[in-house]
């Protein structure tokens, strides 16, 4: 049994594929079929299952090795982070879970300051859902998050970051570009365009406050796709003012009835992270805190 072999299993399953994990890891492909094999034989238990359909499936005792596996290779990353830090030579890698707006308009901030500093410390992305966020910290995938602090697991610390206000997003040349305060009560008749997930609890939220429902043409899942039916004169939506400002052909107003989402930088505790995840918080605070 070996870190490498650990490795190789937890790249095998993340990648969905040996031929990729093979790739990323500069081994054939033969040699991860291998290392995995390796495994099941000296455990006597089979890991996971090749199936021409779904692709590599997971065994109920693959996935519970998996999480412990995964905890394994964090303590092995954060002992080589340590060792690097007190001889000066800051290394290692910081994985990243993170919804789109947040990666396009809040990392960036953060991480040009602290590549400066630490210029040899790698990151890996994570882009998904706030539950798929919540998920990849309970299997060990991210080593911190950017999350909605409403939406956040209680068992994870939380560093505010920005409140991002709701705002109404409508196409150019409606009858909203000449306000400058948008009342919630002149969107009952207007066609809406509902979120599906991701924010849907802000909106919900304005419209119980005010005590109407919104006359809702179509419901959508995906932030692109809502913005591009905006942009079709489709109909109007709500949603954070973090995405909505950069997409195009869009209109955005302030709503009198004020509603914010909290944005934060989620982690298990100080103690328990890495430092190179404890220098990236102290760059963090020193971005948004100054």
């Amino acid at each position: 049994m070996s870190i490498a072999r650990f490795e190789t299993f937890s790249k095998v399953i993340e990648l969905g594929s040996f031929t990729k994990a093979a790739e990323m890891l500069n081994m054939t492909q033969s040699a991860v079929s291998h290392a995995i094999a390796g495994l099941e034989a000296e455990w006597g238990i089979t890991l996971l299952i090749r199936d021409r359909k779904k692709g590599l499936i997971l065994t109920e005792v693959g996935q519970k090795t998996l999480i412990h596996i995964r905890e394994i290779l964090n303590q092995m990353e954060k002992i080589k982070q340590e060792i690097a830090f007190a001889s000066n030579l800051e290394a290692g890698t910081i994985r990243i879970g993170s919804f789109a707006s947040a990666t396009s308009c809040i990392l960036p901030k953060i991480i040009s300051k602290f590549h400066k500093k630490y210029p040899n410390i790698e990151f890996i992305f994570f882009e998904g859902t706030y539950d798929e966020i919540m998920e990849w910290f309970e299997i060990g995938v991210v080593d911190i998050g950017i999350v909605v602090q409403q939406n956040a697991n209680i068992d994870l610390h939380l560093l505010p970051l920005i409140q991002d206000k709701m705002v109404v997003a409508f196409p150019e040349g409606h009858r909203f570009q000449k306000v400058k305060t948008i009342d919630v009560q002149d969107l009952k008749e207007e066609p809406f365009i509902m979120p599906k997930g991701v924010y849907r609890s802000h909106v919900d939220e304005i419209f119980s406050q005010a005590q109407i429902k919104p006359k809702v043409r179509f419901q959508v899942q995906d932030c692109a796709t809502i913005a591009s039916m905006v942009q079709e004169g489709l109909g109007i939506t709500i949603g954070p003012e973090l995405f909505l400002k950069d997409q195009p052909n869009i209109r955005i107003g302030n709503l009198k009835q004020l509603n914010w989402r909290n944005i934060a930088l989620a982690y298990p505790s100080i103690s328990s992270v890495s430092p190179a995840v404890r220098a990236f918080l102290t760059v963090a605070k020193d971005t948004f805190y100054d």
